[in-house]
This record gives structure tokens, C-alpha cells and sequence, in this order.
């Protein structure tokens, strides 16, 4: 029974951290605002984000989410860039400077969620998946040629390509009769 208690009483605790992480506020903020430490925070923060991406729901609605602010964000810059077109109307440099340093600060807001979202945190990975994605494409080309020079094996060459090929992707093997 005591058991039963502690695990709600944690998931209340990850849930106020993760509500105020979720606001935007940063781990030593949210150790201040809720009197713990902030090794407590950052550990439970961690346990969220970690249980968050095993989640298929949560990482749906993440995802959806993430892409209403996106389209939020482009919005305001959107707006935002006809204010400054207003003031360079008005040749009011004050309104203009003012709009520019809004698309800038939107522009940082926008990156800052993203790198949460932890979409531009890892350069590396993004290089990665670039070098499998051509090696990819290498041993498609191969099974091509090798569909191509020996047509007993085309067809099975063929169908276990189309079985790994993307939605609408069309892939041809040429034979070449002799």
C-alpha cells in the first residue's frame, strides 16, 4: 500500500517539475520555485523526457504540438515582418528597429524550442543518418546492376526492394537484352 503512495506521490512531483519545464523555465528556476534541489530536478526532468519517447501517444502529441508552434512562430514573424514594413512606410526607425529585434527574439524563441524538442541538438547524429542514407542508396544501386546482369534474379532482386522502398517510389531496373 505504501508503495502505491510513493509512486503517486512521485508522479505528482515529476508532473510539477515537468509543468514548469514545460513552461519554459529552466531546472534551477524550477528547484527555486518548488524548494528542491536541483539534482532532484534535472533527475526528473531526465525520468520525463526518457519515459515521454518510449510513449507512442505522448510522442504523437508531441509531435503535434511541436508543429502548432512551429506554424505559430511563422505566424508571428509573418507579422511581425509587416510591422517593420509599416514603419519603413512611416519612416518611423524606432517601430522598425523595434520589429526587427522581435523577429529576432521569435526567431531564438523558436530555436530554443526545437532544441528542447532536441530536433537541431545533435549535428552529429544528422551527419549520420546522411552517411546511411547514402550507403543506402549505394547497395540499391548494386542489387540494381546485379538485378540487371542477371535476370534470373531480377524479379526477387525487385520485389525485396519495393518491399523496403518508400510510399511512391518507383524503382527500375533496366535489362538489357543481348
Amino acid at each position: 500500500m505504501s508503495t502505491e503512495l510513493e509512486l503517486v506521490e512521485h508522479l505528482d512531483e515529476v508532473n510539477n517539475v515537468v509543468t514548469e519545464y514545460l513552461k519554459g523555465n529552466d531546472p534551477t528556476r524550477i528547484a527555486k520555485e518548488l524548494d528542491m534541489p536541483r539534482v532532484r530536478v534535472v533527475a526528473l526532468i531526465n525520468e520525463w523526457k526518457v519515459l515521454a519517447s518510449t510513449n507512442v501517444a505522448i510522442r504523437a502529441r508531441a509531435k503535434e504540438a511541436l508543429a502548432g508552434a512551429d506554424a505559430h512562430y511563422s505566424k508571428l514573424i509573418t507579422k511581425s515582418y509587416e510591422v517593420i514594413d509599416e514603419a519603413s512606410m512611416l519612416n518611423n526607425l524606432s517601430a522598425k528597429t523595434a520589429g526587427i529585434k522581435l523577429v529576432m527574439d521569435i526567431e531564438k524563441s523558436r530555436i530554443e524550442m526545437l532544441q528542447k524538442a532536441g530536433l537541431l541538438e545533435n549535428k552529429e547524429l544528422a551527419e549520420e543518418m546522411v552517411e546511411l542514407e547514402r550507403r543506402q542508396e549505394v547497395l540499391i544501386g548494386i542489387l540494381r546492376d546485379v538485378a540487371s546482369e542477371h535476370p534470373e534474379v531480377r524479379d526477387l532482386i525487385m520485389n525485396r526492394l519495393s518491399s523496403i522502398s518508400r510510399d511512391g517510389e518507383i524503382i527500375t531496373v533496366v535489362h538489357e537484352v543481348e
